[in-house]
């Protein structure tokens, strides 16, 4: 099993890709080093022009229109002393007059590193190369080399420039690929006699360990950056990749029916979208054992249901075979087809029931006109054959385009097994009474019998399935599934349906009323 999930590396790549492109950018822009650069290179350049006037004032012979020499030498030496540059003075024939290295002592001494000799040294001479390459102030930069010109300065191109009373500069890398830069001023007079050339040049390694110092502290706040990336990706990964990671595995145990209703872990510290992840995935584990459960309890329930009427059938039959007399026999073909008419029954409340979850869920809700599906349905129980003369009576006080959402042969069904029930209940010419009104924004649809009531105790268990409590006339005569698929059906329509005595302490013995409320659609004028 990997140390880390692919979320982890993920969450780790692409935090380290940022960074690495924004501390590379970073790199890049300062890579060559062009800002340092050139503003040094503007102050050598005002250096060389001041310089340059200096000199063209208090070392110079205007009748003769010469440099003096020796009033040049310390005047020079005055004017660099205080920087880091090192000047030469070229005749205008290139002829080297001055140098400053002969006399100023920082520009005297001279470090040279010996070659290394074992392999340890080498290998760290050869790192030390490489890293001066690319800590340079112009890696992988094509420069020309930097040199010694001796006592000619013409070789310098920018001298040479000079001399024609143009101020130029030039960029160089000595031998350790340190940058060097040089500005050569024309030393002139004010009528443009040219009198000799100043070159202002930097010593190789004070611009470089400027840069580096500056890269160096680059890679220090990267490194640091790159810890705290390395924490907070870490941290997010432990937030999100290992809580998903966890439902994920409980989720693979739930599939395999290893896990149980409790498997999936609890976030109760979690209000961000992995607690709600975790919650709904919880309730979705609940619900589907729920409905394992209900499927189970279904399945047990049918078998029972099924079991009494071929139990009775099968004893029928084979009492049949023993029939000494038509009387019996006929008897005896009477309870076989009302067995075989039971079964049929209930195999086809059993197929209703099974399957109308799923209905429910793909159905669309439309708006249904209650007032005229009553009237509907109690007009066909009046055309219909009646042999025990119950009396069907709607009092409908709704207002006339009254609709709830819901879908009309759902909702007819659900009536018209609460008014099944009602009449069987009912006493010979009994009468069953619809009340539909308006309460607020709930239609109340309410169906009474003349029976004899339900028991106090019962009144929430008549709508569980299978649930049959009737007179010995109606015994077999129903499934008892016909107001579980009721409930189901108004509660999927956002509604809901209870049971009531119709005496004042709801005891029995004055009739049952059955209560459909659903909310109302739209009231329209």
């Amino acid at each position: 099993m990997p140390r880390f999930s692919a979320l982890t590396w993920r969450i780790l790549g692409f935090n380290a890709l940022a960074l690495i492109v924004l501390t590379v950018g970073v790199i890049l822009v300062q890579a060559s080093g062009r800002g340092l650069v050139e503003e040094r290179m503007n102050s050598i350049r005002e250096q060389a022009d001041i310089i340059g006037g200096t000199l063209a004032a208090y070392a110079t012979d205007p009748e003769t229109h010469t440099l003096k020499v020796a009033d040049a030498e310390p005047l020079l030496g005055q004017l660099i002393a205080p920087t880091r540059l090192r000047g030469r003075l070229y005749l205008p024939g290139g002829q080297l007059a001055v140098d400053t290295r002969d006399f100023l002592p920082r520009n005297v001494v001279q470090i040279s590193e010996l070659p290394s000799l074992d392999t340890t040294s080498q290998l760290k001479e050869w790192f030390r190369r490489v890293y001066d390459g690319v800590m340079g102030v112009r890696p992988f930069a094509q420069l020309q080399p930097y040199y010694e010109a001796g006592d000619d300065g013409r070789v310098y191109r920018e001298v040479d420039t000079a001399l024609s009373g143009v101020t130029a500069t030039a960029e160089r890398v000595d031998d350790r690929n340190r940058l060097v830069l040089s500005v050569a001023a024309p030393v002139e007079s004010r009528y443009r006699t040219i009198y000799g050339v100043l070159l202002l040049s930097t010593e190789g390694g004070d611009i470089d360990d400027i840069l580096r110092a500056e890269r160096f502290t680059l890679f220090e706040v990267f490194l640091v950056a790159f810890l705290v990336m390395l924490f907070t990706s870490l941290y997010l990964a432990g937030t999100i990749a290992e809580p998903v990671k966890r439902l994920a595995a409980a989720a693979d145990l739930v599939r395999s029916g290893a896990g149980g209703r409790g498997v999936i872990p609890n976030f109760p510290e979690r209000t961000d979208e992995i607690g709600d992840l975790a919650d709904s995935l919880r309730s979705m584990t609940a619900n589907l054992y729920d409905r394992i459960d209900a499927i189970e309890s279904f399945a047990a329930d049918v078998a029972h249901e099924l079991k009494n009427p071929l139990t009775s059938l099968a004893s029928a039959v084979e009492m049949y075979s023993r029939a000494k007399d038509d009387e019996t026999r006929a008897r005896l073909l009477a309870i076989v087809r009302g067995d075989i008419k039971r079964i049929d029954r209930l195999i086809t409340d059993i197929s209703d029931a099974s399957r109308l979850d799923a209905e429910l869920s793909r159905e669309t809700k439309e708006p249904v006109a209650l007032s005229r599906l009553l009237s509907t349905i109690i007009e066909i129980y009046r055309m219909t054959d009646n042999p025990r003369e119950v009396d069907y009576v709607l009092h409908d006080e709704l207002p006339p385009a009254a609709t709830v959402r819901g879908r009309d042969e759902r909702l007819g069904q659900v009536f018209r097994n609460l008014i099944d029930n009602a009449a069987s209940f009912s006493p010979q010419q009994g009468k069953v009474t619809i009340t539909a009104s308006r309460h607020d924004m709930v239609a109340r649809v309410t169906v009474e019998d003349d029976g004899p009531g339900i028991p106090p105790d019962n009144l929430e268990s008549i709508f569980e399935r299978f649930y049959t409590e009737r007179p010995g006339e109606n015994f077999g005569r129903n499934s008892g599934l016909g107001l579980s698929i009721a409930r189901q059906i108004i509660e999927g329509a956002g509604g809901r349906i209870y049971a009531e005595n119709r005496a004042p302490d709801n005891s029995q013995g004055q009739g049952a009323r059955l209560v459909v409320e659903l909310p109302m659609a739209a009231l329209h004028a």
